[in-house]
């Protein structure tokens, strides 16, 4: 067999007007060689017959499993269809068959028109975050992008429940000042699962008069747009970064963000700055009223006058104990009121399994405890009890029965 460069002589010699013969003559091959290379349409390649082998037997019968089950592993395809062979040849084999049989998923081109969707997501910046007590954690990032515009805002979280993820994206839906027609989610498990959503997201979005959008698994084009952005954020925000707190988190995000925003994208040609104008204009208006979000719980105040948040304790006026409380906490703060009178007001701790005290609390708390304690004289028990014995004597009839007896006899008895 002639080399390609033999091949591309001979076609180039004969295309030039050299006899076929002189072609042969010159290059020392034979006129045979010389017509089959003209005639070829392709340069020649090396190409080993097929011969039969030890899987071919089995062929048939691993083809029928694929197409039944296409993610059965090689082993246990092995073990149905009898095979006792190499298993390693046998997992090529396979894995040469397997993409013939696999379903096909294809994905189409999506086009976003202005305010009617923005994608939500999560992102775990990997990088550990200083809190309350000392110790670092992983905390999400709520990032909303705007589909069309690609406009981003983003803000860190406490945790994934549905409660914190409601604040979250009430609050970055005040700094885009507006509420697209969707806003699509994956599967995150504070926002819903299978058919049903969260606790609270059905009276959230219909608040804001927008729909909450849930994809199907195996379904990450439809989201592509913010999950391409959450490995942007880990590659040109996050190198040589430090953060001090979750507020010094949120700080230099934002700040990064008005530079992230004012950047051409390379896929839209324009910056998304200039862009949210027309995004913002399709979108809807936010409520007159707050959508109602935060942790809420109405409970009985125990004798240690502590409720709970998340995981965390926080002290409540001691005066109230035995009386129903009503907590309501967001991501900074934490209230307690009793009949619409504030009795208790902390900052959200953001660690886990801290107990937050006022010191007026737990001074409030010895005073009543020492009074509690106390014992009580005799006297002071029966003050207050002194009452007049005719007035016994006059509930029972006895007063009209002695003057009769004095009248009649002359005499008292």
């Amino acid at each position: 067999m002639i080399s390609v460069e033999d091949w591309a002589l001979i076609r180039r010699l004969v295309a030039d007007g050299v006899p076929q013969r002189q072609v042969a003559r010159d290059l020392g091959v034979g006129r045979s060689t010389v017509a089959r290379a003209v005639a070829s349409d392709r340069p020649p390649k090396y190409e080993r017959p097929a011969v039969p082998t030890a899987f071919m037997p089995f062929e048939p019968l691993v083809r029928q499993l694929l197409k039944d089950h296409p993610d059965m592993p090689a082993t246990v395809i092995a073990e149905r269809v009898g095979w006792t062979g190499s298993i390693t040849w046998f997992r090529d084999h396979v894995r040469r068959l397997r993409p013939e049989h696999r379903p096909v998923d294809p994905s189409d081109r999506l086009t976003w028109l202005p305010g009617d969707a923005a994608q939500c997501d999560l992102w775990f910046p990997p990088k550990k975050i200083p809190l309350e007590d000392g110790s670092t954690t992983l905390l999400p990032v709520m990032v909303i992008t705007c589909a069309h515009s690609r406009f981003m805002v983003g803000k860190m979280l406490p945790t994934r429940h549905a409660e914190d993820l409601l604040l979250g994206m009430w609050e970055l839906l005040q700094q885009l000042g507006w509420v697209p027609r969707r806003l699509i989610w994956d599967n995150e498990s504070g926002i819903g699962r299978g058919k049903r959503h969260a606790e609270g997201v059905g009276a959230f979005t219909g608040t804001l008069a927008t729909t909450l959008q849930r994809l199907k698994p195996y379904d990450p084009e439809s989201k592509g747009i913010v999950e391409r952005r959450n490995g942007f954020f880990e590659t040109s925000f996050m190198p040589g970064r430090s953060f001090a707190s979750p507020a010094d988190f949120d700080a230099q995000f934002a700040d990064w963000l008005t530079k992230a925003n004012a950047r051409v994208v390379r896929t839209i040609k324009v910056r998304p700055i200039d862009l949210v104008v027309a995004d913002r204009s399709a979108m809807l208006p936010l409520p007159p009223v707050a959508p109602a979000t935060g942790w809420v719980n109405r409970v009985r105040l125990g004798r240690d006058y502590y409720v709970r948040v998340d995981s965390n304790d926080y002290s409540v006026d001691p005066a109230v104990i035995g009386r129903f409380v009503d907590v309501h906490a967001d991501l900074a703060r934490v209230e307690v009121r009793h009949d619409g009178r504030l009795v208790a007001r902390h900052d959200r701790v953001w660690a886990r399994g801290m107990t937050i005290a006022d010191p007026a609390h737990v001074g409030a708390a010895k005073v009543l405890r020492e009074q509690f304690q106390q014992p009580r004289s005799a006297t002071d028990a029966h003050e207050g009890l002194v009452r007049d014995l005719a007035d016994y004597d006059r509930a029972f009839g006895l007063v009209d029965g002695l003057v009769d007896t004095v009248t009649t006899d002359g005499e008292v008895a």
